[in-house]
């Protein structure tokens, strides 16, 4: 048995491309009316969800275990993995979802963070009369609309400014952008627009102003891609999916049909990676939504099935909110290569990328210092010379594999397929792969749709076009104010809970720690540049984290924004979590330094050691060297030759400044490259040589020297906050 079908999007009465654009005016008015039955179906249909809270992760295991068979089990805690478990669920069948890591600790954590149609998709369609291209689109821009509606605290529309060079580009862009807006319909964000000179610098003045004719604007959605992917998978479990993350499939369950003598796929054999322990979760259906990982479960079903997967690596850097307006981006149409590079702000930070590399299947992908400097360099090409964009400013990089798929039924196994794929094989396990994140709703609902033809299940249609996701029902603009009001938060925290947590902020808030200040009442931040709070520690656990990555990379982003300040607040996150899970000192430390060891090289910390090294060169002005060494010598009046914490505090005090002796032990650790304990005339001299460069900066040990050299007879406090520096 086998069926396959390409991504179904919308169906359309016609001939090519340009007779469906023509016809765009009566086909928004169906699609208008088509949407707004669908969220009045789901209006009347839907029950609430069955659980007020998603039920412990202890409890999920036991409905796995005691279940003797669901109907539907999802192998994959991805965004269309949880889509397919939610879509499944609400349409009243028996559900189950297995992850092997964490939700979301793949590529869809890792993404561009934008919720979007495609315009370079609309452009293919255009240019070569490609239906199924324009189709993609359609759906994205429908699946745009319904996403920014079911999570609103989690998502919101951005503008995004193309920067035009050369007069003849005005009107060709001005047309795709606008074909844009159309394509989209009712759906349309806000209407795309065309700037001067002169009031594109005023909205973006960062930008490179040589030969600037004007810009065009357009809008997409962007959102919090590992918090919405948790959002889907905590939606699923309160409407009674048996969800569990952690939780990695052996090999697959089979059993012999009597009436035909083949064998069917009937479960899975399950190991809890947390503690070893294996059993067996039956269905009448399995499916196959690992991403990247797609082909290992297809060869668990059938070892000589041939290989879909062709992965492709994204890299994507964090730099400093400064390198960008706070509420508009960027879009480089066509890179020095021919790819395309997003500018945009990001959690009050700015996130570039992404680069498109073939590359190997890993759980663990890290980004390349290659890539890196690509990035940087697209960006050097469009922002003004007075910006001196530094490779030290790079707070945080990453790098996600998309996992594209080649048609396993076309003629042609080579061509990698433009949608996603759903693969049904001849023992009956089904396989999504593919697609995009913004379409993850309806590859889900293709996906179930397809569960239920070959597997015989009773179901009704899908009914996801319009549920809430968690937190999005009672979410309102204002919410945050409440919340300061109510509990004594400052206005950022407050802020950054509602972006968050919608309607369950004030479930976070309730666990807020007494500050012991008069201004906020509660809310300890875990480090003090972002808005991050200890409670959000202890309801990061009710939403099934297990780990300390799970926590700074995505219950919290703080992985994703700034890997040092990420480091700082990893103790006492381990201290929280301990805690609340019962850790010995041995399970604490191991935490942490898996942590850090994920910190290192899978968000970019590695790329950032070697940018100072005990190989380091050297490369100043001989009147450089002459006055780094001077202000080396007011630390070291000894003249060892180095320098201690000892050094540091003796020459703070002699200006009346207190700082914690953790602190400066903190502030010489980033410099001292061999880790003796002391910073040697050496170490000094390569870190202000690649503070120069541009490869290191916001050193805190820098900062605290020369604004020490400068004050010393004066008095006056030493900042050494850091100063948005990077990696």
């Amino acid at each position: 048995m086998a069926f396959q079908k390409a991504v179904k999007g919308t169906v359309l009465v016609g001939g090519g491309a340009l007779a469906t654009i023509l016809g765009l005016s009566q086909f928004s008015h169906y699609r208008r009316k088509q949407v707004n039955l669908a969220y009045v179906e789901a209006a009347e249909y839907f029950s609430e969800p069955v659980n007020r809270e998603p039920p412990s992760r202890e409890a999920q295991i036991l409905t796995l275990k005691n279940t003797p068979e669901f109907d539907i089990l999802v192998i994959g805690g991805g965004a269309t993995g949880s889509g397919c478990a939610l879509d499944a669920v609400t349409r009243g069948l028996k559900t189950a979802l297995v992850e092997r890591d964490d939700f979301s600790s793949g590529t869809s954590s890792r993404s561009t963070k934008l919720i979007h149609g495609g315009v370079r998709y609309l452009q293919k369609a255009i240019m070569k009369l490609d239906i199924e291209q324009y189709r993609m689109v359609k759906e994205a821009l429908h699946e745009r609309a319904n996403l920014l509606e079911i999570a609103p605290h989690l998502s919101s529309p951005l503008p995004i400014m193309l920067p035009i060079y050369k007069w003849w580009q005005l009107p060709y862009y001005w047309v795709g952008i606008k074909l844009y807006d159309l394509v989209a319909g009712s759906n349309c964000l806000k209407s795309s627009y065309v700037l001067s000179k002169s009031r594109a610098l005023e909205h973006f003045p960062m930008l490179q102003k040589d030969k600037l004719v004007g810009a065009i604007v357009y809008y997409d959605g962007q959102h919090n891609d590992a918090r919405m992917n948790l959002a889907i998978a905590l939606t699923a479990a309160r409407y009674g999916a048996a969800t569990a993350n952690y939780m990695e499939v052996v090999n697959l369950l089979k059993k012999t049909d009597p009436q035909t003598g083949k064998e069917h796929v009937s479960g899975a054999r399950c190991k809890d990676v947390l503690t070893g322990q294996e059993f067996d979760v039956r269905a009448k259906c399995v499916i196959n939504a690992t991403g990247p990982f797609t082909d290992s479960v297809r060869k668990m079903d059938d070892k000589n099935a041939a290989a879909i997967c062709q992965p492709s690596a994204g890299v994507h850097i964090v730099m400093p909110g400064y390198y960008s307006p706070e509420s508009m981006g960027l879009l480089d149409p066509a890179t020095s290569d021919g790819r395309v590079i997003f500018f945009l702000p990001w959690q009050k930070m700015t996130i570039a990328g992404t680069t498109d590399t073939p590359t190997d299947i890993t759980q663990h992908p890290i980004p390349s210092e290659e890539d890196i400097n690509f990035i940087l360099n697209e960006v050097r090409n469009y922002l003004s010379c007075d910006v001196e964009v530094r490779r030290g400013d790079v707070l945080a990089a990453w790098s996600g594999i998309r996992p594209l798929v080649t048609d396993p039924k076309s003629e042609d196994t080579q061509s990698i397929s433009r949608n996603h794929v759903v693969d049904i094989s001849e023992s009956g396990l089904i396989t999504i792969a593919g697609g995009k994140w913004t379409t993850y709703r309806s590859m889900a609902e293709d996906t179930v749709n397809a569960a239920i033809k070959i597997h015989n299940l009773k179901a009704g249609p899908s009914r996801t076009v319009g549920l809430f996701l968690q937190g999005g029902k009672d979410w309102s603009p204002t919410l945050y104010i409440r919340l300061v009001q109510d509990y004594g938060l400052e206005s950022e925290v407050a802020q950054h809970l509602a972006a968050t947590y919608g309607d369950k902020a004030f479930e976070v808030a309730k666990m807020a720690s007494v500050t012991g200040k008069r201004w906020p009442i509660v809310g300890v931040r875990l480090v003090s540049e972002f808005p991050y709070i200890e409670a959000e520690v202890k309801y990061g656990i009710k939403e099934y984290a297990c780990t300390a990555v799970d926590m700074i990379s995505r219950r919290t982003r703080l992985a994703f924004l700034n890997v040092q300040a990420a480091e700082e607040a990893l103790p006492r996150i381990v201290e929280l979590m301990g805690r609340e899970l019962n850790w010995d000192d041995h399970k604490k430390k191991e935490e942490l330094e898996t942590a850090k060891k994920f910190l290192y090289y899978e968000m970019g910390y590695k790329s950032r050691s070697e940018q100072l090294t005990d190989r380091s060169e050297i490369s100043l002005l001989p009147s450089d060297i002459d006055r780094y060494k001077k202000r080396f010598h007011k630390f070291d009046a000894d003249q060892k030759g180095f320098i201690t914490t000892v050094d540091v505090q003796r020459v703070l005090e002699s200006i009346n400044v207190q700082m914690d002796e953790n602190t400066l032990h903190e502030i010489l650790n980033e410099v001292d490259l061999n880790k003796n304990g002391q910073v040697e005339l050496n170490e000094f001299l390569q870190l202000m040589s690649a503070i120069q460069k541009g490869r290191v900066s916001g050193s805190r040990l820098a900062i605290l020297m020369k604004t020490a050299e400068e004050n010393l007879d004066r008095r006056v406090p030493i900042p050494v906050d850091r100063s948005c520096g990077g990696l």
